[in-house]
């Protein structure tokens, strides 16, 4: 009679649990970062095995869909000879891809259901644009092929993640990335297991300006960074003191961009995001509306920003960068080729930035180190060149071979170490 009265109770509770997780995701009550389950499993077993052939994972929230969206042209390149499936694990991130993409995107909420789907289906590659812990729902088949593309290049410590093993290839922007992977991960064959494609999403931008026009300033600082380890974001030691030196310079104008994740972890970058907005509404300068960063950098005569992926693409357009220098100088990510090659703006020196920024484009005096820096870690910058190295990537996976990887091309040298 015990045993029955325990069983029963434990039945209920989970009947309680259950019922009261579904009301949590209705009512979008989940914590920040986590998916809200709500997928399209059902319709997904019904139909049976997928028939597209590359499967694009994105296991993050609707705030980070930012880290896919600038995959998506390529993706939908690619799709036109190779049907893609964007698969997410968050219903909200795949309403707002919808809005973005005409591929197909679906929801996957059950860990069982990718069995369903995967078995006897014509997929063959998996791309993955995060390390996020929900990759490894699909990482576990072996008849896909893994590659990581990530959502940009650069010097932080997150670039060179133990986590980048777990994938079959990685897809890198230039010779910069592989060279760093290879210095900092142990048993990591960088030379055999990455792929230099370039960044599609990186572009040469000519901006021709007459010498009476304003010179346009673009701050794009980062955001606080997941962890200790990881934060560059300069807001709340640059932004105010830069915001002001900008907006009080009749020669310059400004556009703020900050990060889409800034202050999601730290109340001081909230803070100083809301100070910088403060600075910039009441002097009449422009807040980015958030679109394709290729757009601000269109509008743009010199980038102000972090260590960051911001930094990297930016070398593409030719035009002046200034670094933002965390309080110890002597950071790895200090001291690497770009950090090297361009001028640095310690926080002390904000306040007198404006100096500093009309000397960078009226001067621009580190144009020939930001080109080589610019080649060591984009490579081929020419229009498509990029784009047509991903989808030839893509190609030989498909055909049952492999892409052409680092160890197979000419080595360059780090510009740094000359």
């Amino acid at each position: 009679m015990a045993m029955t009265t325990v069983a029963r109770t434990d039945t209920v509770a989970r009947r309680f649990r259950r019922i009261g997780g579904r009301w949590i995701q209705r009512l979008g009550l989940l914590p920040a970062g986590v998916p809200d389950a709500r997928g399209d499993d059902a319709a997904l077993v019904a139909a049976g095995p997928m028939t597209e052939q590359v499967v694009v994972y994105f296991g993050s929230t609707a705030d980070t869909v930012y880290q896919l969206e600038q995959w998506l042209p390529v993706l939908e390149q690619l799709d036109a000879a190779h049907p893609v499936l964007v698969v997410t694990a968050d219903s909200r991130s795949a309403r707002r891809l919808r809005e973005l993409t005409r591929l197909r995107v679906v929801t996957v909420a059950r860990y069982a259901t990718f069995d369903d789907v995967l078995a006897g289906s014509d997929a063959r590659l998996a791309l993955y644009v995060n390390h996020h812990v929900q990759n490894f729902s699909l990482m576990r088949f072996a008849a896909l092929t893994h590659v990581s593309l990530l959502h940009g290049d650069s010097d932080k410590v997150v670039s060179v993640s133990n986590q980048a093993k777990a994938y079959d290839f990685t897809f890198v922007a230039g010779r910069a990335a592989v060279d760093r992977l290879d210095a900092h991960l142990r048993h990591f064959d960088a030379a055999a297991r990455c792929v230099v494609i370039g960044r599609p999403q990186a572009a040469p931008a000519p901006r021709p300006r007459r010498d009476d026009d304003p010179i346009t300033v673009l701050y794009a600082p980062t955001w606080e960074g997941a962890q200790t380890s990881a934060a560059y974001g300069s807001l709340p030691t640059h932004g105010v003191a830069l915001a002001r030196a900008v907006a009080a310079d009749p020669g310059l104008r400004l556009v703020y961009r900050p990060h889409p994740l800034t202050g999601v972890r730290s109340p001081e970058y909230g803070e100083a995001d809301a100070a910088v907005r403060s600075v910039v509404a009441e002097t009449g300068q422009r807040i980015s509306a958030g679109g394709p960063l290729a757009e601000d950098f269109a509008a743009a005569d010199v980038l102000v920003c972090d260590v960051s992926a911001v930094a990297v693409d930016w070398l593409a357009t030719g035009r002046p960068l200034v670094l933002t220098q965390p309080g110890d100088a002597d950071t790895p990510a200090m001291r690497g080729a770009l950090a090297q090659a361009v001028t640095r703006l310690p926080s002390v020196g904000a306040v007198d930035a404006a100096a500093l920024l009309r000397r960078e484009v009226e001067l621009d005096e580190r144009a020939d180190a930001r080109r080589e820096v610019a080649e060591y870690y984009l490579g081929d910058i020419s229009p498509g060149s990029a784009s047509r190295r991903f989808l030839e990537a893509c190609e030989a996976i498909l055909a049952g071979g492999e892409p052409p990887t680092a160890g197979a091309v000419p080595e360059q040298a780090d510009p740094s170490r000359a």
